[in-house]
């Protein structure tokens, strides 16, 4: 079998070979001292290994509360292999490998799980994405352009029929995608059954009119087997996606469900903040997203350019285009993008230019709501954007033909562009 590799940027008191040695030890034999039927056979085959040490900078303080004190606190790349036979091709079990009690040991004083690299083994162990980029676009009949979606505002305290009502003006619209929020999954003042079935009498209708049935992306998130049944009433009521909360469900969830429903995952990362925000400690995107797409995520969540939270675009950007890499040399594994968090028309150019291709679900809540135009005018300014840059048009020029895209460049933000947060 392979070997599993994986890389961190470390930071410890000690020296980062002793760090290094300290954590392989810690994530495979697991002790300080070696122990009766520990041989040096059984070390060679199943301790991890340090392949790679690379110092980048020292500091005089720690990162991170640290126990053990020093005057020198060096910080640099490590990159640790684990044999496969140590935990098997189970995502969970790899998971408790990369990114178990290391975080904790008193010779860290920062620690980032930044990548892995997974054996070829994984591939027949984990079929990945079943829709993806194609099978989403073929279900909302949506295939020279990016798919323009939006979320159910406000978050809740919609009755079921309130959201079919609002359901009913995007559709009408023109809106090709909507999701739930992820605040919105079972309560007792929209119970999933009954917000299924109003907003399938108004996505059916306008579908039997129009002959477009627009994607709607029922949040599921629940108790296994509660997620198992209702999944089972969005495809029994003819619905085409099904959204679930990555955290919360973790990857047993995600990969049970993923074997259970036969629909696009539309995978939310909502509590991504806790992983992300500190670069002295977490689980990069880069990480997380090859768990993911191995689980079976057809659509990733991977925040926008100028949006409302902390990420820079660069980072916006390098985590959309990590899913365009193969995870395997038969299987891509590819997983749709999903722009969102104060999305408007300003950010369509950069962001089509950004990833290079409009294989990507872009998610607008005021950018749509708020437009002059309603969501009509919201959901045509969108579209034109996104137009505008397939065609290597600048949005402003475009814009001067073009009334409700101009409405959305003049009430959002500069004609000449989103500007760089970096």
């Amino acid at each position: 079998m392979g070997r599993l590799f994986a890389t961190y940027d470390l930071e410890t008191p000690t020296s980062l070979e002793r760090a290094a040695e300290v954590i392989a030890g810690e994530q495979s034999s697991g002790t300080f001292l070696r122990l009766p039927g520990e041989t040096d056979r059984l070390r060679e085959r199943s301790g991890a290994r340090v392949e790679q040490i690379t110092v980048s900078s020292t500091s005089s303080t720690p990162s991170l509360p640290c126990r053990i004190g020093a005057d020198i606190h060096t910080r640099g790349e490590i990159v640790l292999s684990w044999p496969l036979d140590n935990m098997g091709t189970s995502l969970p079990n790899v998971m408790a490998t990369v990114a178990g009690n290391l975080f904790e040991l008193a010779e860290v004083s920062a620690l980032r799980l930044t990548d892995i690299s997974l054996p070829e083994e994984f591939a027949s162990a984990y079929p990945g994405p079943a829709f993806g980029r194609q099978g989403t676009r073929a279900l909302a009949g949506v295939s020279d352009r990016p798919m323009i979606g939006t979320i159910v505002k406000p978050s809740v305290g919609l009755s079921p029929q309130g959201t079919a009502s609002l359901v009913e003006r995007l559709v009408e619209g023109g809106i090709d995608f909507i999701k739930d929020d992820e605040l919105q999954a079972n309560g007792p003042h929209c119970p999933f059954e009954d917000r299924l079935r109003e907003v399938m009498k108004v996505i059916d209708t306008h579908a039997n009119r129009t002959g477009r049935k627009v994607m709607y992306a029922f949040n599921i998130t629940d108790e296994l087997d509660v997620m198992r049944h209702n999944a089972d009433l969005v495809q029994q009521a003819g619905g085409t996606c099904a959204m679930v909360s990555l955290f919360p469900l973790g990857l047993t969830g995600l990969s049970a469900i993923r074997r259970h429903i036969d629909l696009p995952l539309h995978c939310h990362r909502n509590g991504w903040g806790i992983y992300s925000r500190s670069p002295d400690i977490g689980i990069s995107f880069r990480v997380w997203q090859k768990f993911w797409r191995l689980a079976g995520a057809d659509h990733l969540h991977v925040n926008g350019i100028a949006n409302k939270f902390t990420e820079p675009d660069a980072t916006v950007i390098e985590n959309a285009r990590s899913l365009d890499d193969p995870l395997s040399s038969e299987h891509g594994y590819q997983a749709m993008p999903v722009f969102s968090s104060g999305q408007t028309a300003v950010q369509m150019e950069a962001t089509c230019k950004a990833i290079g291709h409009t294989d990507f679900i872009y998610c607008a809540g005021g950018g749509i709501m708020g437009h002059p135009g309603g969501v009509a005018g919201g959901v045509a300014s969108l579209k034109q954007a996104a137009e505008a840059a397939i065609g290597g048009v600048p949005a402003h020029v475009f814009a001067k033909d073009h009334k409700e895209l101009s409405q959305a460049l003049d009430l959002f933000g500069d004609k000449d562009g989103a500007g760089e947060r970096t």
